[in-house]
């Protein structure tokens, strides 16, 4: 494994995918299809290695691949992962397989554009959660761009095209900001070593001082509040889910916001830690600001696919509390929340998809009793639904558990605040579902439904086993990313005057109270 560039294949093996599907004579559907799924799937199988091989006790990044690139400024081919990276990459290796599972019966024109499309994001996706050149990871950040923005564009619904262009412009305008600051900070590395680089590692050891820093934490956070979304920048992000495809609002919530987050946490807080610091009290506002709103806005939708969405802007403003609670307990929670969000509401979308295929509909009026003809569906609906409003039991509780944990910590009234976003999160997603399930059937389309085949429970059991398997057991993954987490903390804590502020990293929760009290 060591002497393999597995991170490398994992990120490129799809572009043979597409190699070999764009030689596939005429308009074969199926063999198009079999393909998509066939090298989605090696490539899920060949990222499951990198749990085996990975060693958990440090917080540094393995599986390093480091090559020059363009020398004269300083960029590299620089490639890694640590315990905070390898389940998002893992996450997305497995979402995009799903994903094209979900394609069969979905997609029924241009599929070859299709699978091409699929395939040439899912290099974009891996890539960004494994570049350590900020040079490098800017250009797998914005070619994402191009196969959403056709994903969307082509296959979407009515209003497709403007959603398509909705969501580049901002993404686009967003991250332009991040290339001008990341430059910015190339030169500042040639100013302190001689050397120009857009490595991660020397933009870490810089010494920028506070007023430096806070101009570029924000060009970095525009482009990744954007992504995540973070309120009040998630406007596009109803339209964006509403009118895509299926398996593109699959890898829109389950892997597309991630990269939002993530970049929170891979470079804000360890290149601008004073900044982080100042700013941390500003930023878990916006965030509890945007778990209320999403879950409010989620309670007056009459399209249930649009009420997902609305659900996503308010989980992931928990994601953003527990980074900027800045201590373990919200940053752990926070991590895991990522991966908890990205499988159950890209079920959510899964199953949305499933009943719309029948029905043509999304509206919640439109059905009522369905439980009756759709059982089986009607239970997956329920997991995923319970998960979504973190039931105890379920991957959803433990993340929010330790996410207001930490907010708690950092400030009782935000925890408070934000712990009302479960309180709204079951209200709606009960309500949803006593509309669309329970009751008689008055419309007579649904009378003729029929439940769920054996593709479609295929593509649901795996999200169900992940579902409960975190929530019994979440230790595993804790454990991944306990030392990078750690790190990060250790960057921050030194940074407050006050050490009651935020937690240390080997304080437990009953010291941090006991230190307010």
């Amino acid at each position: 494994m060591e002497s393999l560039p597995i991170l490398s294949i994992i990120t490129f093996l799809p572009l043979l995918g597409i190699g070999i599907i764009a030689l596939i004579p005429g308009k074969n559907k199926n063999l198009v299809h079999a393909f998509i799924t066939i090298f989605t799937g090696i490539t899920f199988l060949i990222s499951l290695f990198l749990i085996n091989a990975f060693k958990a006790d440090t917080s540094g990044f393995q599986f390093i691949e480091k090559i020059n690139w363009i020398p004269s400024v300083g960029i590299q081919y620089f490639m890694g992962l640590d315990g905070i990276s390898i389940y998002l990459v893992i996450l997305t290796t497995f979402l995009t397989f799903i994903a094209s599972i979900s394609a069969y019966t979905a997609i029924e024109i241009r599929v070859k554009e299709f699978a091409i499309t699929l395939l040439f994001l899912e290099v974009g996706m891996i890539g960004v959660f494994l570049a350590l050149d900020l040079f490098l990871f800017y250009i797998f950040w914005e070619l994402i761009l191009i196969p959403m923005y056709l994903m969307i564009g082509i296959w979407g619904g009515k209003n497709r095209l403007y959603a398509s262009l909705k969501f580049f412009l901002y993404t686009l305008a967003g991250s332009t900001l991040m290339l001008l600051a990341a430059i910015y900070m190339a030169y500042q590395v040639k100013l302190q070593t001689g050397q120009m680089s857009f490595s991660l590692l020397d933009m870490q050891a810089l010494t920028l001082t506070p007023k430096i820093q806070t101009p570029l934490f924000l060009a970095f956070a525009l482009a990744f509040a954007i992504k995540v979304p973070y309120f009040p920048f998630h406007t596009w992000l109803p339209d964006a889910h509403t009118e895509a495809p299926t398996a593109g609002s699959v890898i829109l919530a389950g892997v597309l916001l991630k990269m939002g987050t993530y970049g929170f946490i891979r470079f804000n807080i360890p290149l601008f830690p004073d900044a982080t610091v100042a700013l941390a009290p500003f930023m878990s506002i916006l965030a509890v600001v945007g778990i209320v709103y999403g879950a409010f806005m989620a309670l007056v939708q009459t399209d249930v696919k649009r009420l997902v969405a609305y659900s996503s802007v308010s989980h992931m403003g928990f994601i953003m509390l527990g980074i900027f609670a800045l201590n373990e307990e919200g940053l752990n929670g926070a991590v895991l929340q990522m991966l908890n969000h990205g499988i159950s509401t890209g079920m959510l979308f899964l199953l949305v998809g499933m009943i719309y295929e029948r029905r043509h509909t999304r509206m919640i009026n439109e059905y009522g009793g369905i439980a009756k003809k759709m059982p089986i569906f009607a239970v997956y609906t329920m997991i995923a639904m319970l998960s979504s409003i973190a039931l105890p039991g379920t991957n959803g509780f433990v993340g929010e558990f330790l996410i207001l944990s930490g907010g708690f910590l950092r400030d009782h009234a935000l925890g408070i605040i934000a712990t009302s976003g479960v309180i709204f999160g079951a209200v709606y997603m009960l309500w949803m579902y006593q509309r669309v399930f329970l009751g008689k059937i008055v419309k007579k389309e649904n009378e003729e439904l029929t439940d769920l085949n054996f593709r479609e429970q295929f593509i649901l059991i795996p999200l169900v086993v992940l579902i409960f398997a975190i929530g019994v057991y979440p230790g595993y993954m804790l454990k991944t990313f306990k030392e990078p987490v750690r790190a990060l903390i250790e960057m921050t804590s030194a940074k407050f005057n006050d050490e009651n502020t935020v937690q240390k990293p080997n304080a437990t929760i009953e010291t941090s109270v006991e230190k307010k009290l």
